[in-house]
């Protein structure tokens, strides 16, 4: 009886102490417990899937919270194993302790210890930078359960002549859905293969075995929407005949990276009924082809000069009237200048639906950027928006004379009435800029924003004179409010 009497007294006492607590200490102890209950009661699957955003190292720091903690990172359905986060002074690899190739293997060692994981591995991720040896990859490619793999992604960079040949297993996945394959990595196809989840493929200055290598890997896609390929040609000499003739119905975007000379034997051939999006950077040789791209919206075209053919201009003007159907589209200054000097062509092409044009790359230099701007204005009748954007790209300027001796005096149609936006990202002040803004001010009718982003560099420290130079520009749109971005575009 005692004993029941003195409990009653106690649990007496913890409730009138409660009582007595603020409500603010006790919400923040009610808080505490339950998040020491949440985490508590969170089943392994949540868990591994949050640990699956976790770097690999902080994944795997976690197995020395308790005894539940400690496997729970080898479950983790995505390996991203990269040199630059794991290794960090991967650059001293005589440091045994330190070398990307027994950090991976150790890792790979304690995954391969708990047989048949839930849930299985799902993304692969290996990004080698420096000594890359390929037969550590190859093995730990072996060693993994592909069945349900459905994304990997390998960037391996060592001599172009001892690649990793990729698995031959990998060529009948039923369920890899994203392939990345960058630099020292061989294909060798089977003649016959089908890779029926495959909607996302990169293939990155990889080396083939055969001149239909991958035309054989691309028809084994039959719902591919994705296609990367960067072509070079220090790649392709094992070859003596390569070509990239990329037959896909199913395609809907496509990024040609063609690092080939035009005077090379290596061609390319796009046909891609449902084709949207296009992005090109590279040379033109005269016997590529594209063909059958009605549906293409958007564009990207980085097409680099080469002087030595008579007729190249010409092959550029071609080449950009496949893509007369295009909404939005984003042109090198490289290649508006290689148009320029090649404008007796323009007169059979015309882009009715372009709404939206960017001029990208180096815009300062004395390359009569007016003219080009405005050859282009006067192919897109309906263009609304005109951004011209400062910024590095691959390749020099053409160091060729004005082909215009005369000042034309027609207005761009576009600019009478339908562009009403301009851009300048990266102004810089020099002469050729101010004359550029001058000529739209003064041609575009409609023009309702003029907002111009600054370079950061030492010329424009004093900004407000060009704030007041730029402010004095006529205008033939009396709607038209410049404005200036208070910040610096690097």
């Amino acid at each position: 009886m005692q004993r029941i009497e003195r409990a009653e007294r106690a649990e007496r006492r913890n409730v009138s102490s409660e009582t007595c607590l603020s409500p603010v200490r006790q919400n923040a102890q009610t808080n505490a417990d339950d998040s020491k209950d949440i985490i508590s009661s969170l089943p392994d699957s949540l868990l591994t899937h949050i640990l699956s955003f976790l770097p690999v190292g902080d994944s795997v720091s976690t197995s020395i919270l308790s005894s539940r903690w400690r496997p729970l990172w080898a479950l983790v359905p995505v390996l991203n194993l990269s040199q630059v986060a794991l290794v960090k002074r991967y650059f001293d690899e005589k440091n045994d302790n330190f070398k990307f190739a027994d950090v991976v293997s150790r890792i790979w060692t304690l995954r391969n210890a708990i047989s048949n994981p839930i849930p299985p591995l799902h993304k692969l991720c290996i990004h080698w930078y420096n000594n890359c040896l390929p037969f550590y990859v190859d093995t730990w490619l072996r060693a993994t359960n592909i069945r349900d793999l459905r994304e990997l992604d390998l960037h391996l960079l060592t001599s172009p002549h001892q690649p990793m040949e990729l698995p031959r297993t990998l060529y009948f996945s039923a369920s890899l859905v994203v392939l990345k394959l960058s630099f020292a990595i061989h294909l060798n196809p089977p003649s016959a293969f089908v890779l029926p989840c495959l909607r996302i493929l990169l293939l990155n200055c990889v080396t083939f075995a055969n001149f239909d290598s991958l035309s054989t890997i691309l028809n084994a896609c039959p719902v591919l929407l994705d296609l990367t390929l960067h072509v070079d040609e220090e790649y392709l000499k094992n070859l003596n005949e390569f070509n990239v003739i990329v037959l896909v119905a199913t395609l809907k975007r496509l990024h040609l990276r063609w690092n080939v000379q035009p005077s090379s034997k290596y061609i390319f051939k796009i046909n891609t009924p449902a084709l949207e999006y296009f992005h090109f950077s590279g040379y033109l040789n005269g016997d590529d082809v594209l063909e059958n791209l009605p549906n293409v919206v958007e564009s990207v075209i980085q097409i680099e000069d080469c002087d030595s053919i008579n007729d190249y201009a010409k092959r550029v003007w071609d080449f950009m009237g496949k893509l007369c159907n295009v909404i939005s589209m984003e042109l090198s200054t490289i290649t508006a200048q290689i148009l320029c000097h090649g404008s007796k062509y323009e007169d059979r092409l015309a882009f009715h639906n372009l709404s939206s044009l960017k001029f990208c790359g180096s815009i300062w230099f004395e390359w009569y950027a007016w003219h080009a701007v405005r050859l282009l204005l006067c192919q897109a009748p309906k263009l609304q928006t005109l951004i011209i954007e400062h910024s590095f790209l691959l390749g020099s300027n053409l160091n060729k004379p004005n082909p215009f001796l005369e000042e034309p005096l027609d207005v761009p149609e576009c600019m009478s009435s339908h562009l009403t936006t301009c851009l300048y990202r990266g102004f810089g002040g020099y002469e050729i800029e101010m004359e550029l803004v001058r000529q739209i001010l003064k041609e575009a009718r409609v023009l309702q924003t003029m907002k111009i982003t600054v370079c950061s560099i030492p010329k424009l420290k004093n900004r407000p004179r060009f704030h007041k130079e730029l402010s004095k520009f006529r205008r033939s749109s009396q709607n038209c409010q410049i404005a200036f971005d208070e910040g610096y575009f690097a």
